[in-house]
C-alpha cells in the first residue's frame, strides 16, 4: 500500500474523533506548537494525529526534501523552467553561504536604498522647484505592490514621517485618478516598480502619471527629480526618462512575489525608516536560519506544509481561509493569495509532466469580526471542506484594552466553534447544530512589530516552498498568467481602432467587443 493510500485509510479512523480528544495527546501538541521571533504557531487544532504526522514526514523523505532545501540555500537553479536560482533569502541576510560578491552587491543596493529613503524622509531630497517631497505615489502591481503596501500599512504605527504614501496598481483609471487627487507636482515623488519594466498595468499608470506631471510642470528635465525606478531592465527605465542615479536594480533570482525584502519596499522604508526595516529583515532571517538548519521533525515551515498537504490531498479541503484578527493585517490575505496561489497553482510537475494529484487550494480571507457578520455562517454550517489560519496579535499600543480583548475573545471563540462545533440538547433545535471538526491553525504575534511581521511572512514563504517540493512542482514560475496577457493585446487593438476590426479568436469575445465599441467615447 502506498503512503497516500495509507494516509487516506488512516483519515477514516480519525473522522469521528473530536478535536478535543486529539488535543489530549501532550506529545502530539508539542510537535504542533512553535515559537519564532515573537510569533507563536499553534497547529494543535488540526485534524491530525502522530501516526499521520510520521507518515507525512516519510512523504517528505521520499520527495527528497533535504536535497531540495539544500539546493535552495546554495543558490542552485531550482526554477527549472526559467533556469534561475531562487535566492530572496539573500536580501535579508538569510543565505550566508552563497557567493560573497553577491552578498556584497545586495548590501550595496540596500545602502543606496536607505540613503535614498532617508533623504526623502528628512526633506533633503528636493523637487525641481527646491521644495521637499510631501507625497509619494508607488506604482506597481502584483509582487511589486502587494508586499510593500502590506508592510507599509501593517507597520504604520512605526512610521516616523508625515509623508503621505499612496499606492496604485489597477489599470482602471479610477485607481490612478484617486491617487493623484489634490497632489502638487512640485512636492510629489513617483516610484515606478516593475522588475521587467514592461508590465502593462505599471507602464500605463506610469505613463499617465508622467503626462499628469508634465502637463503641470512643462519641464521634462524635472522628471529625474520626481520619478524613481526599481527594475531589472535599467535601459528601459532610462528610456522612460529616469535618471540612472535614481534606479534601483533587481536581480533575476528574485521572484516578484518574493521581492518585498528588496528595494521594492522603498515606500515602506520611507515610512518606517531603515532601522525598522532592518528589524523586518532580521525577523525573516531568523526563520531562514531555523528552516535551513532544523531537523525535519522540528521544522516549522515543513510541519505546517505537511499539515496543509494532509488537509488538501487527504481531507479534501479545497480552500484555505486566512482570518486576520487585526485591522493592520487586513491586506494579509491579498498578499498570501499571490504568494501561495501563484506559486503552487500548477498542473504539471517540475519536468512538465501532468500531475495525478491536485495542488494549491483556493486561498481567501478577511479581517476581524467583520467576517463573522458575513461569510462565517458558511464556515460554521456550510458543507464544503476547508481549513483556516487565524492570525491574532496579543497587544497593541492603543489605550483601548476592551477593544483588543473583545477582538481576541472573538478570534478564540471562532477557532473553538470551528474546531469543536455545537450539538443542541433538543432535537427541535437541530438548525443550531455546528458540526465543527474544521482544521484550524492559530498564529499569535506578541506584538505587530517589524520583527514579528518579517518572521510571519518568511514562514509562509518557506511553507510554500515545502509544499511545492512535496507536490513535485516548480513554485517559482507563473506561466499561466501569460495567456491572458497575450490575448488582451489584439482585443485592446480592436477596442481602440477607429474602424471596427475584430480580431479575437472567440465569437463571444468579438460580439462583446462590438457592444463595447457602441458604448465607447469618441
Amino acid at each position: 500500500m502506498t503512503i497516500w493510500k495509507t494516509l487516506h485509510a488512516h483519515s477514516l479512523g480519525l473522522r469521528n474523533l473530536s478535536t478535543a480528544s486529539l488535543c489530549k495527546d501532550a506529545s502530539r501538541n508539542d510537535r504542533l506548537t512553535f515559537d519564532m521571533a515573537g510569533c507563536h504557531f499553534d497547529l494543535t487544532q488540526q485534524r491530525i494525529d502522530q501516526d499521520a504526522l510520521d507518515q507525512l514526514f516519510q512523504l517528505a523523505d521520499r520527495a527528497n526534501f533535504d536535497r531540495l532545501r539544500h539546493a535552495l540555500f546554495a543558490g542552485n537553479k531550482i526554477n527549472l523552467s526559467e533556469d534561475r536560482a531562487v535566492l530572496h533569502m539573500a536580501l535579508r541576510d538569510g543565505a550566508p553561504h552563497i557567493d560573497p560578491a553577491l552578498i556584497a552587491d545586495v548590501k550595496s543596493v540596500r545602502n543606496k536604498l536607505y540613503t535614498c529613503a532617508e533623504s526623502i524622509r528628512s526633506g533633503t531630497w528636493r523637487g525641481y522647484t527646491n521644495k521637499p517631497i510631501r507625497n509619494v505615489v508607488h506604482i506597481g502591481i502584483g509582487g511589486s505592490h502587494l508586499g510593500p503596501e502590506l508592510v507599509t500599512e501593517a507597520l504604520h504605527e512605526y512610521a516616523t514621517t508625515n509623508l503621505d504614501i499612496r499606492f496604485v496598481a489597477n489599470i482602471d483609471g479610477y485607481d490612478l485618478s484617486r491617487a493623484l487627487k489634490s497632489l502638487d507636482p512640485e512636492t510629489t515623488l513617483f516610484i515606478v516598480a516593475s522588475k521587467s519594466f514592461s508590465t502593462l498595468e505599471t507602464l500605463e499608470n506610469a505613463r499617465s502619471a508622467r503626462a499628469w506631471f508634465l502637463e503641470r510642470t512643462c519641464n521634462t528635465e524635472a522628471i529625474a527629480k520626481h520619478f524613481v525606478g526599481i527594475t531589472n531592465n535599467v535601459s528601459a527605465a532610462i528610456e522612460f526618462g529616469l535618471s540612472n542615479d535614481n534606479i534601483f536594480p533587481m536581480w533575476d533570482w528574485v521572484g516578484g512575489r518574493y521581492s518585498l525584502w528588496s528595494a521594492m519596499s522603498l515606500p515602506a522604508v520611507i515610512a518606517i525608516g531603515s532601522e525598522n526595516f532592518d528589524r523586518l529583515l532580521e525577523g525573516a532571517a531568523r526563520v531562514d536560519s531555523h528552516f535551513s538548519a532544523s531537523l525535519a521533525s522540528e521544522n516549522l515551515p515543513l510541519t505546517w506544509a505537511l499539515v496543509g498537504i494532509w488537509n488538501y490531498n487527504v481531507l479534501n479541503c479545497q480552500s484555505l481561509a486566512v482570518l486576520s484578527y487585526d485591522q493592520r493585517l487586513r491586506l494579509l490575505p491579498d498578499y498570501l493569495q499571490q504568494l501561495e496561489m501563484e506559486s503552487n497553482g500548477k498542473s504539471v510537475d517540475r519536468h512538465g509532466k501532468p500531475l495525478s494529484h491536485s495542488t494549491m487550494p483556493i486561498l481567501w480571507g478577511g479581517c476581524g469580526t467583520n467576517g463573522q457578520h458575513a461569510y462565517h455562517q458558511l464556515l460554521h454550517q456550510g458543507t464544503a471542506a476547508f481549513a483556516a489560519d487565524i492570525v491574532m496579535v496579543a497587544n497593541d499600543n492603543l489605550r483601548l484594552s476592551t477593544h483588543r480583548n473583545w477582538l481576541n475573545a472573538n478570534a478564540l471563540a471562532q477557532a473553538q466553534a470551528l474546531a469543536e462545533g455545537f450539538e443542541p440538547e433538543s432535537q427541535q433545535e437541530f438548525h443550531k447544530t455546528v458540526h465543527g471538526k474544521r482544521p484550524i491553525s492559530i498564529v499569535l504575534l506578541d506584538n505587530l512589530g517589524p520583527k514579528q511581521l518579517g518572521a510571519l511572512l518568511a514562514v509562509y514563504e518557506h511553507k510554500v516552498f515545502c509544499q511545492g517540493a512535496l507536490w513535485n512542482i516548480n513554485s517559482f514560475d507563473q506561466w499561466g498568467v501569460e495567456l491572458g496577457k497575450a490575448l488582451a493585446g489584439p482585443i485592446y487593438q480592436s477596442l481602440s481602432a477607429i474602424e471596427a476590426n475584430n480580431t479575437a479568436s472567440s465569437t463571444v469575445t468579438d460580439q462583446l467587443i462590438t457592444r463595447l465599441r457602441k458604448h465607447s467615447k469618441p
